[in-house]
């Protein structure tokens, strides 16, 4: 009787042990599912942010582009400081990667022509 208590005591704390290691694997699994949803969702909102930066940074050439194809009036001493801001916008925008070097380079003479 005292060695069927002793198995019986035995199998108790392995199975209390294999339950344990399965709830521990069982939980390992379950955060790195919610870590990897995190990683998902903090990547496509990332690529919304890059979206909606670069449609504002292609609605300004476009402002740029319509400016740009209105009648040119002589410029006044003062146009210089918009027109060096302009330039600036335009490399900005060639740098964020909104402008080909074809597209700077044709806007560019656009401003300074």
């Amino acid at each position: 009787m005292a060695r069927t208590a002793v198995i019986a005591g035995t199998a108790q704390a392995v199975g209390g042990n294999v339950s344990r290691r399965q709830q521990q694997r069982w939980q390992g699994q379950e955060q790195q599912a919610q870590q990897e949803q995190y990683a998902a969702e903090q990547a496509a909102y990332q690529q919304q942010q890059s979206q909606a930066q670069m449609a504002a940074m292609q609605a300004q050439l476009a402002q740029l582009e319509q400016q740009n194809a209105a009648p040119q009036v002589a410029a006044a001493p003062a146009g210089g400081d918009d027109l060096m801001a302009k330039l600036a916008q335009l490399a900005q925008m060639k740098e964020a990667g909104v402008l080909s070097d074809a597209e700077f380079a044709a806007a560019k003479a656009k401003l300074l022509g």
